[in-house]
């Protein structure tokens, strides 16, 4: 018997069969024997239905409101799958996030977990009780409900999964797994049986749109072995039901993958943008009052290039944001120019960061220099680079995002 914390997204529980489906999925657990919890996400398009009312109710309003609004989609699909549940037999019952209870900061529409008290949880499971929660959101400080952000139903998961110490958490999506790139550029990509945390965490951060990242920054800090399957597979299919390695991929720790491949997958994202800081003067500080008014607006910043001039006195500093905060970051540099005693403020949108990524690295000598050739015999201007122990990122133009992609991913075989 093991303790198993199940999730379903918005397109697993898109409409009434889906839900049904869902079902069938959570009962062949019990029929295991399984102490099961289940976490759900709102139906799909539902929560963007929910802003727009918000949005349209009010351009300013209240972020506590917003959250009671936007939490209502997971109450639904919580009841509505503990309905299904128990017209099959199974003992269920739903539970919204300040039941349990979920405890977050006082951050609305963006908190963090806290603490969750699991033991109501756990008292439940030696009942044969199988808790059906909705994702996405818990109590903050102000006894008012709070939401996660979005995408926040992956890490209400995990966390449950860590607070009632779970022998696994199994993410159920609309793929079957995690892939060494996206099969929709690369139709040559493979399914991963095993991948790291950290692998994961920056296969996350940098495009790859599994899970999200929060999730597995909280499943690395607990250890909680997570499996990413498709809830679209027959419930009832051969292995579904393999209490040790089911179909999917498991996210694990780097102790339990035996053979370590070099390079494990290739991420990418097209909407980088890069800022470049002409002639910036070179003193202490000015890092600070750059990069200080940009983290006030939120806006993430990567990729960061510095070139000092021959004297010393002056340095070009150049980054990345995301495209869509390309306007938002020129407007808050524009304002603190003077300051920092640079001559001009220079944009650009349209660009990709390629991702090369794999724990493999940090005993392989060469890895970079293989990308660099490759790219290069494709005709691919490299125009920043940054590394860390797994990973290499390469900022390129755009259009030649597709081609990069696939060139990285055969020229490491990964498609073999």
């Amino acid at each position: 018997m093991a303790r198993i914390v199940m999730k379903f997204g918005g397109t697993s529980v898109a409409d009434i069969d889906r839900i049904r489906n869902v079902a069938r999925h959570v009962k062949r657990e019990v029929d295991a024997g399984n102490e099961v919890a289940v976490v759900v996400s709102a139906m799909a398009g539902k929560t963007n239905e929910l802003v727009s009312w918000t949005r349209e109710a009010s351009a300013m309003h209240d972020a506590r409101e917003y959250d009671a609004v936007v939490a209502s989609g997971e109450q639904v699909t919580a009841g509505l799958l503990a309905i299904c549940l128990q017209g099959m037999g199974v003992h269920a019952r739903s539970w919204q996030g300040w039941q349990i209870p979920i405890r977050t900061d006082n951050s609305h529409g963006a908190a963090r977990i806290v603490d969750i008290d699991g033991s109501f949880l756990i008292e439940r499971f030696g009942e044969g009780q199988v808790a059906v929660i909705a994702g996405f959101q818990g109590i903050g400080p102000d006894n008012r409900i709070a939401t996660l952000g979005r995408g926040g139903s992956d890490t209400s998961a995990v966390a449950i999964a860590a607070a009632v110490k779970a022998d696994r958490c199994d993410i159920y999506t609309d793929v079957d797994g995690v892939y060494t790139t996206d099969p929709r550029v690369e139709p040559k990509a493979k399914r991963l049986s095993k991948i790291s945390f950290e692998e994961m965490l920056e296969m996350a951060s940098l495009g790859a749109k599994v899970l999200q990242v929060r999730s597995v920054e909280l499943a690395m800090v607990h250890k909680v072995r997570t499996f990413v399957r498709s809830s679209f597979t027959d419930p009832n299919a051969p292995g579904m039901d393999d209490p040790i390695n089911p179909p999917g991929t498991l996210i694990c720790d780097e102790e339990e993958i035996v053979e370590q491949q070099v390079v494990t997958g290739i991420a990418f994202a097209k909407d980088e943008a890069q800022i470049s800081l002409r002639r910036v003067a070179d003193r202490p500080g000015v890092s600070a009052a750059i990069f200080g008014p940009l983290a006030e607006e939120r806006i993430n910043v990567d990729m960061i290039v510095q070139n000092v001039s021959e004297d010393g006195t002056k340095t070009d500093m150049t980054f990345t944001v995301p495209s869509g905060d390309l306007e938002k970051a020129v407007k808050a540099l524009e304002k603190v120019k003077g300051e920092v005693g640079c001559d001009a403020v220079q944009s650009e949108s349209g660009l990709a960061k390629i991702s090369v990524i794999g724990i493999g690295m940090r005993s392989h000598a060469g890895v970079a220099a293989t990308a660099f050739r490759a790219l290069a015999e494709k005709g691919i201007n490299i125009r920043a680079i940054t590394t860390s122990e797994i990973k290499i990122s390469i900022l390129i133009d755009g259009p030649y995002a597709e081609l990069a992609v696939r060139t990285l991913h055969g020229v490491y075989g990964l498609d073999k």
